[in-house]
């Protein structure tokens, strides 16, 4: 008697169908390690910035203590260069706190002062809008209906597009000493902002936008839509601008239009937000306001008035005004504001109360004018003292 295993093999066709996965599966690794070897072949490798962003001389970056030359680490420089740009923006030496305990503060923003002569040439896209006034009830409707071939981000190829619009009006120069006239000036009536369209390059926007706004003051009164590209930290980039001035135009129905974007103009805003003054006996009977000068090459370019503010210890203005530059270079200008007391509800017999001055030639105060000229778009805030 035997004892044995009866061993049954598998028929032929399990054996052909295990064959054949096994050789599928052979072939599958086989082109996913030539796909791997191709992709580090052909991969492009920047040249020369990985030695640029991790060294700070003129010595070669390879070059070791002792003389020996040292590899160079494979770092992802063109990610981490993006987000140090980036932060850069954010932590500006703008947005630091000053603490210099004067009594007087000021914000200045400078705009459109690139002069890059490719920037009129390049491709802004066009913008449609359309304006209503409604004499029955005084009131101005402005209404952001969208955009077209906006041009993208060079590293990312996308755009996150919304629309600031603000509403200027024109302050007519008056006489100096000399009888020669100032230049119009701006004032900023109404701002607003559309929403945010993002990834999209000819957004929809339909926001409107309305305020009351008397019959006669309607042909002092610019409309400037600036189509701007989002930031997560706040330093929106400007695409471009439009100016539609409301005097001429017929908007007792709505008035569509759809216009090209222009290159930003040469802007500088100032905001007057707080002055410091003490006074022994708070008066309700007497007001402060301030006049902002616009001086270039000793001359005096424009200059505007804000409105009256009841006097305190602290006074609020919180208002911004806007100057467009002429041919001069920026650089070469200066900011005077002139605060003075008054008693309410009129500006005879004035009184000075303090000046202060911003400029290149102006000593401690370049400080101000030295960031805001790095800090282009962007408001920057410091407090300065009053002279007399």
């Amino acid at each position: 008697m035997s004892i044995g295993v009866d061993f049954q093999p598998f028929s032929d066709e399990v054996k052909y169908s295990i064959l054949g996965v096994s050789v599928f599966l052979f072939l599958v690794a086989v082109g996913i390690l030539g796909w791997q070897i191709h992709r580090y072949c052909t991969r492009t490798r920047p040249h020369g910035i990985g030695n640029g962003f991790l060294r700070t001389g003129d010595e070669p970056a390879t070059k070791g203590v002792v003389g020996k030359e040292i590899p160079m680490p494979d770092f992802k420089v063109g990610r981490m260069q993006d987000e140090t740009q980036r932060l850069s923006r954010c932590l500006s030496a703008g947005s630091l706190p000053s603490n210099s305990g004067s009594v007087e503060a000021d914000g200045l923003a400078e705009d459109g002062l690139a002069e890059d002569s490719g920037e009129e040439d390049r491709i802004r896209g066009s913008l449609r809008f359309s304006l209503f006034y409604d004499q029955l009830r005084s009131r101005l409707v402005v209404t952001v209906l969208g955009a077209q071939r906006l041009p993208t981000r060079d590293f990312s190829c996308s755009v996150d597009p919304f629309v600031h619009v603000r509403l200027l009006r024109a302050v007519p120069g008056e006489e100096d000493g000399e009888g020669a006239a100032d230049e119009a000036a701006c004032c900023v009536l109404h701002e607003w902002r559309s929403r945010l369209v993002k990834g999209c390059s000819s957004p929809a926007f339909g926001d409107e936008f309305s305020c009351t706004l008397a019959k006669d003051e309607v042909p002092s009164v610019t409309v400037r839509m600036e189509v701007r590209d989002f930031d997560r930290y706040s330093r929106h980039g400007v695409l471009g601008e439009i100016r539609a001035p409301l005097d001429g135009l017929d908007i007792s129905y709505p008035l569509e239009v759809t216009e090209d974007l222009a290159a930003p103009r040469k802007r500088l805003e100032v905001g007057l937000l707080k002055v410091r003054a003490f006074c022994r006996q708070v008066a309700n009977d007497k007001a402060l306001y301030a006049r902002i000068c616009v001086v270039c090459n000793r001359r005096k370019l424009q200059h505007q008035s804000t409105s009256l503010r009841t006097r305190w210890d602290v006074t609020v203005f919180n208002e911004t005004v806007t100057f467009t530059l002429p041919d001069q270079p920026v650089r070469e200008c200066a900011v005077t504001v002139s605060v003075y007391e008054v008693a309410a509800g009129r500006k005879s017999s004035r009184r000075l109360v303090g000046q202060a001055a911003l400029g290149k030639a102006w000593g401690s105060e370049d400080e101000h004018w030295r960031l805001m000229m790095r800090s282009l778009r962007q408001t920057v805030a410091r407090w300065h003292p009053l002279y007399i």
